[in-house]
């Protein structure tokens, strides 16, 4: 008799309900985004959404402007991204919240990179007619704002891309050129001659927000002046020692300063080989000089090269009121020959140097102000490209002053100074932090020219309205300006004023600050900042349109011409001012032969300070304030400060109600990124490699109100959060097909495992809503992710998997879980949408094809009702069980005893009457995922030195049930193996 094969175990999957989706696991983003692009132009999608929420409360974010300059670098992507998602999280909400992108167009950036084709061609700029090399500069910024456009719409922002806002604009530049003259009816502006950081390699005046430090070495030197008039007599002759690190400002000396309260010593010397007999400095800071210029300690004998130094008396700073020194290079007449007085000085220190200081106004603030208050006024000796005028007594038109070699110790300024017996010594040894044009990147001096000011602490006429309540801190009044920087004054008429620095400190009071550090670091900023210098000596930006009267100095105020001038440059652009018929201007009542046109320009950080007027009010209605500004955390001191003081002295308050500041993106290392170094990380190459939605998720999930880290390793780990949230939304999609409202199941009807996770889903809503109102993105993508992976993934979608799989269609549970999917994917794709507007696109148009866009959508309805504490509490025990249970059978199954945890049976030995309870009053084995669960009672005298995972402890071993052939459950009621369970029997039967 032959053997017959055993006849093959019934294939039940046909029977089962496998999820089916469309929607694919590998994401393709770099590929698929560009078409969702497209579809979102082809569709004017951001037109939709503003008719969508016409009329709803409005939330405004002004887009800081960029420079129109280059490709974007992850700096840009970072802080666009950031901005697109607080724009699109503010319109799920349902508010109106529309974003216009604009950008910088003027200035050195943009003139500096045309001038780069002319010094390549070896031309000079300055013999190209002006109007002609202006449009090349605009051309050029034309160009830019193009590639950038498209670049930042790669990254997926949302926008007013067709019409955005650009200082280049006519309309802007006529609003720029009216915000000027604002200050200047109201008297806030004036011309004088400080001196401000001038960067000779680009010839113009440099804003602080246009500078940055590095450490450089300088040549120090110690020079002697000799006193040839003293109150002391014992010290003419002598010699007044001072050190300085810019021995090009000896040229230009006109004073020494001395600390009043500091003690000088009297030295005689002998045998120096600068030939000094007698010397002056601070008591506290010989031997720091001493090392310096080769002497011994006072009074110790003679140094090995035969040099002795002994004390001839000690004075306090003050007696040397009166005295007068000689400039070291007084044989050569004229400037030099004048005596120079010593004049005190608060700021003189005994920290460093000789405590005796060479006062430049020329070249120094302190040195500028001391002088001026004892009469002096700077010379204008170093010419706007760094050299001497070549008029001037010593090294005339030579430099640059900047040069380390004209500087040097063998250097012209030093061998001069050494040949007149004024050198005490000299040394290119001194290390320290130096400003350099962010630009060009090289060294700036300080310098005076004349240029213009807007003044931080006149009274403001008329004097603004301090404070609005714009933001979440304190709004001020009149009592909060008391005490900051200088009080009130009363105007003739016995009203109080108050100063720009008055009204911005009020301002900054009344701002809400993300962080709130940054509060204090903007209100010390401008607590201590000098005058604001407005004028640039260049050509591409918008001319300081003003007309100074030739005899009396005086710039006019006239509203009739500043009407005029605006309007022309309204109809054309700030060129107008160039080609100007300035007596049309100027209208009868005045003669165009009294005035001179003003040639600099403005400023570009008034440029973009002055925004809000030809943005936020120009589209939104005069008054509007924005409700947040958002750039990095460097702008402190540069937009955030000057939108700040351009609307302060213009209306009287912030032009934003809050204010979110970003660190910078470093590499992987936590470097700053340096083509040098060749450690640049390109969002454009990332974008094209792995798409724009794994930068978005990056930039979401870092705290980026510090520094943060890009790299491969970050990278990795962002693609593969990403992974996990895809595969979260694709289980939805195949696990609601076919799903339609006649299954749907009311909350009240639902097992308690579905009412648990919509508990959950109603404490997230909860978290996520606190998170967009603190501008916490980290902590709202965390909590996503969180959900997704945590709750839904390894625990809810895992447990009911098998009624999904195996229960019958109609079958309640089946029916509840999959309205609680439903309810889980309207959330979720709308939770996900601000930071993954692609894949959310992507996966709401896989279940609707004809829904529109997931963008259109508002925040989910998610009932607040569904939070219920004594089902967290029950599930919570519930779920830690869970893991304690799966921790014992995860080494079976890794030693092969088992298969898969269905094939473990359990007993639970409670030792906790509540905890027994419970256990019996569930269906463990399906929380569990395991074949049956025994519940036994411990002897409870061993539960009293028991707490936690203690009180409940699991024994598995494999079953000895059979499996079904459909569900694949151990179960008791299976006949045999492959058998049908009695639940997969009936359903199967139908």
């Amino acid at each position: 008799m032959t053997d017959q094969p055993e006849p093959a175990a019934p294939d039940w999957r046909a029977t089962v309900f496998l999820p089916k989706t469309d929607f694919p696991m590998k994401a393709g983003l770099a590929q698929k985004e560009p078409a969702i692009l497209a579809k979102w132009a082809a569709d004017d999608l951001y037109g939709q959404l503003r008719a969508a929420r016409a009329g709803r409360e409005r939330f405004i974010l002004h887009d800081g402007p960029p420079y129109a300059n280059g490709d974007i670098h992850m700096g840009h992507a970072m802080n666009k991204v950031l901005k697109d998602i607080v724009v699109r999280s503010q319109s799920l909400l349902g508010k109106d919240a529309p974003y216009v992108p604009g950008w910088d167009c003027h200035g050195l950036p943009i003139e500096w990179k045309v001038e780069e084709q002319y010094r390549k061609k070896k031309l000079d700029k300055d013999q190209v007619d002006p109007i002609a090399f202006r449009a090349e500069c605009r051309a050029y910024a034309e160009r830019w704002v193009d590639v950038q456009r498209d670049q930042f719409k790669r990254l997926g922002v949302m926008g007013d891309w067709d019409d955005p806002y650009l200082t280049m604009k006519y309309d802007a530049e006529a609003t720029i050129a009216g915000e000027l003259l604002k200050f200047a009816e109201s008297a806030q502006l004036y011309r004088g001659a400080k001196p401000v950081m001038w960067s000779p390699v680009e010839k113009t005046a440099l804003a602080e927000a246009e500078v940055e430090y590095e450490d450089i070495t300088s040549t120090q030197i110690d020079v002697a002046f000799e006193i040839v008039e003293s109150p002391i007599p014992e010290l003419v002759n002598a010699h007044a020692v001072i050190w300085t690190t810019t021995p090009w400002t000896i040229p230009v000396n006109q004073a020494l300063a001395y600390g009043p309260e500091v003690e000088y010593v009297h030295l005689n010397i002998v045998g120096h080989s600068s030939g000094i007999k007698s010397a002056l400095v601070a008591t506290a800071l010989y031997a720091q000089f001493a090392k310096r210029v080769g002497l011994p300690p006072i009074a110790s004998g003679s140094s090995d090269q035969g040099v002795s130094v002994e004390c001839d008396g000690a004075f306090k700073g003050a007696d040397l009121a009166g005295t007068l020194v000689r400039h070291p290079m007084h044989h050569l007449g004229g400037f030099f020959a004048k005596p120079r007085p010593m004049l005190p000085g608060d700021f003189v220190t005994t920290d460093a140097g000789t405590g005796l200081v060479h006062m430049a106004p020329d070249h120094g603030e302190d040195d500028f102000l001391l002088c001026k208050a004892h009469g002096i006024d700077p010379v204008f000796a170093v010419e706007g490209d760094g050299k001497y005028r070549a008029d001037w007594g010593w090294l005339g038109g030579q430099g640059s002053v900047i040069n380390p070699k004209f500087n040097a110790p063998d250097g012209p300024i030093c061998t001069d100074l050494r040949e007149a017996g004024g050198l005490l010594a000299a040394s290119a040894d001194f290390q320290h932090s130096y400003p350099h044009s962010w630009r060009s990147k090289a060294k700036v001096i300080f310098r005076a020219t004349p240029q213009w000011f807007i003044a931080m602490d006149k009274a403001l006429k008329p004097s603004p309205l301090p404070g609005r309540g714009l933001g979440e801190g304190p709004s001020p009044d009149t009592a909060s300006l008391e005490g900051q920087a200088l009080s009130p004054t009363l105007s003739p008429e016995g009203e109080r004023e108050f100063t720009l620095r008055q009204t911005a400190l009020a301002a900054i009071d009344a701002t809400r600050f993300v962080p709130e550090k940054g509060r204090n670091r903007i209100g010390s900023m401008v607590a201590g900042r000098p005058d604001w210098v407005i004028s640039r000596q260049r050509a591409w930006g918008v001319p300081i349109a003003l007309y100074v009267n030739r005899a009396t100095g005086d710039y006019l105020r006239d509203p009739a011409v500043n009407a005029r001038i605006v309007a022309a440059f309204r109809a054309g652009g700030a060129d107008a001012w160039v080609t100007a018929d300035h007596q049309a201007l100027l209208g009868n009542d005045h003669n165009a032969a009294d005035y001179e046109p003003q040639s600099d320009i403005l400023d570009v950080w008034f440029d973009s300070g002055s925004t809000h007027a030809f943005t936020i009010e120009a589209r939104y209605g005069a008054g509007t304030v924005a409700d947040l500004y958002l750039e990095g955390s460097d702008q402190h001191r540069g937009w955030f400060q000057s939108s700040l003081l351009e609307s302060c002295g213009t209306r009287g308050h912030a032009p934003y109600k809050a204010v979110l500041t970003h660190g910078f993106a470093l590499d992987g290392q936590g470097r700053k990124m340096s083509k040098s170094v060749g450690n640049v990380v390109d969002p454009l190459k990332i974008i094209g490699e792995s798409g724009a939605d794994i930068l978005r998720l990056w930039v979401a999930s870092t705290d980026y109100f510090e520094d943060v880290r890009i790299g491969k390793e970050v990278l990795a780990t962002t693609s593969d959060a990403y992974r996990k949230l895809r595969n979260t939304y694709r289980y939805l999609l195949g696990a609601l097909d076919g799903f339609d409202e006649a299954e749907r199941v009311a909350p009240a009807d639902m097992p308690e495992l579905e009412r648990y996770v919509l508990h959950l889903l109603a404490t997230l809503d909860g978290e996520l809503k606190a998170a967009l109102g603190a501008f916490e993105f980290n902590r709202y993508a965390r909590a996503l992710t969180d959900f997704a992976n945590n709750d839904l993934s390894a625990f809810f979608f895992d447990i009911r998997k098998d009624s999904l799989y195996c229960d019958a269609a109609s079958d309640p549970k089946r029916r509840a879980y999959r309205t609680v999917l439903d309810l889980l994917f309207h959330a979720l794709v709308r939770y996900a949408a601000p930071i993954l507007c692609f894949t959310a696109e992507e996966v709401w148009g896989t279940r609707y094809p004809a829904g529109g866009s997931v963008h259109l959508l508002e925040w989910p309805e998610v009932d607040g009702a569904w939070a219920n504490d004594d089902l967290r509490m029950k599930w919570e025990r519930l779920r830690t069980m869970r893991q304690h249970l799966t921790a014992e059978v995860e080494p079976l199954r890794r030693g092969k005893v088992i298969g898969s945890s269905l094939e473990a049976e359990v007993t639970a030995v409670v030792y906790d009457p509540a905890d027994a309870a419970l256990l019996r009053a569930t269906d463990f084995a399906e929380l569990a995922i395991t074949a049956p669960v025994t519940v036994t009672e411990g002897d409870p005298a061993l539960a009293v030195e028991m707490s936690g995972d203690d009180l409940v402890r699991f024994e598995v071993a494999k079953t000895e049930h059979d499996k079904c052939g459909r569900c694949w459950r151990h179960l008791p009621d299976v006949a045999e193996d492959s058998a049908l369970c009695g639940r997969c029997a009936e359903v199967v039967a139908g």
